[in-house]
């Protein structure tokens, strides 16, 4: 692990163990050029505990990536807890509500908010300790409830701008579009597009998703093994990371890669790789603002969901048109126009250049 933070450029890793449960937490603050730290909560279970780091690292990198883009005032972290395979529910409840405890001990460093594993109702768990970094409690507990839909509305933002200049109309009328993962960003994305009238195609690994989904009229089950070989005008990858890579980019059949999962590549080459086949990428983190500007918006500046809606609309459609118009006039690819975009707003800041790893053993 000690190579992961040498090679890494953020500012600062808490690493914690939960004794009582076998946990690990990250805690990954990459940037607060712009503002606190701010990033989701992802809890599951890894191979070891390498790559639940990396994982942390990555995530917390893109978060900056992804509020930088439209110069929102909020930095990038990220926290991982690396759970047992087996996990008792009171174990899980009090295992959160210490890594509440340790949220709050930042002090406002770190803001956080539901990810993969984690969800409203555990925010409000969390927030019993964490309080008050914590966003998306349900509306029961004073929270904005879930940026799902928020993300979602996004993300399908980003499909119309990216198909009305592949194609010339931002209209999905029978456009083909294949969602990988239907979580709670892929379901929302679905009944955008399915309200669209376009072609949905779905994909999920979970069984109950499956039989949930493929007999709704309107709506076409992939196997997940066919997924990359299905013809379809937009892929919409909105379950993991990574599925975008050297392996999977020549089975593409698609004209546009533009969905809701964090960190598609699995290498930053794989951005080239997809130019090369003329595949227009809209790049994930500039497209899947929404929930986490929104919901930040709502909750810590008082904006209505409306007005959330209104913001993160126009955020995504005046970013992905730029930097696609960037793209094509200096011959690079969407993800590094995004990424010249963000680093212009990260470099009129203050830059924080502290480095540092805790590590803690017990809570």
């Amino acid at each position: 692990m000690e190579s992961l933070l040498q090679e890494w450029d953020g500012e600062t890793v808490v690493i914690q163990r939960d004794h009582p449960t076998g946990a690990w937490i990250f805690i990954a603050i990459h940037s607060t050029k712009l503002g606190p730290a701010t990033g989701g909560t992802r809890m599951k279970h890894y191979p070891d505990q390498r790559a639940a780091l990396e994982d942390a690292l990555k995530l917390a990198a893109g978060m900056t990536f992804k509020f930088a883009v439209p110069g929102f005032d909020r930095g990038g972290g990220k926290a991982v807890i690396s759970i047992p395979e087996e996990l008792e529910p009171a174990s899980r409840s009090e295992l959160l509500m210490r890594y509440g405890k340790l949220v709050q001990q930042l002090g406002g460093a770190f803001y956080t908010g539901p990810d993969v594993g984690t969800s409203t109702a555990d925010m409000d768990i969390i927030a019993e300790t964490g309080s008050p970094y914590i966003f998306c409690r349900t509306p029961e507990k004073g929270g904005a409830g879930s940026s799902g839909p928020l993300t979602a509305l996004g993300v399908f933002t980003g499909i119309q701008v990216v198909c009305e200049h592949v194609y010339g109309n931002s209209s999905l009328k029978d456009r083909k579009v294949l969602v990988q993962g239907v979580g709670s960003v892929g379901k929302t994305l679905i009944e955008y597009l399915r309200n669209a009238e376009a072609d949905v195609m779905f994909s999920d690994v979970a069984e109950e998703i499956i039989q949930q989904y493929r007999d709704q009229p309107g709506i076409q089950y992939i196997p997940a093994e066919d997924v990359y070989q299905t013809e379809c005008d937009v892929f919409a990858p909105c379950a993991f990371g990574g599925v975008i890579n050297k392996e999977t980019i020549p089975q593409l059949k698609c004209r546009i890669v533009a969905g809701g999962a964090n960190n598609q590549f699995e290498s930053p080459q794989d951005a080239e790789r997809l130019r090369a086949r003329d595949i227009l990428y809209a790049p994930d983190y500039v497209i899947n603002v929404g929930g986490a500007m929104g919901i930040t918006g709502i909750e810590a500046q008082g904006w209505s969901w409306e007005e959330a809606e209104e913001k993160v609309i126009h955020t995504v459609r005046y970013a992905l048109k730029r930097i696609i118009e960037m793209s094509e006039a200096e011959s690079i690819t969407t993800d590094e126009a995004a990424r010249r975009m963000a680093n212009e707003h990260l470099s009129h800041s203050t830059a924080n250049t502290d480095l540092s790893m805790d590590v803690k053993e017990d809570f």
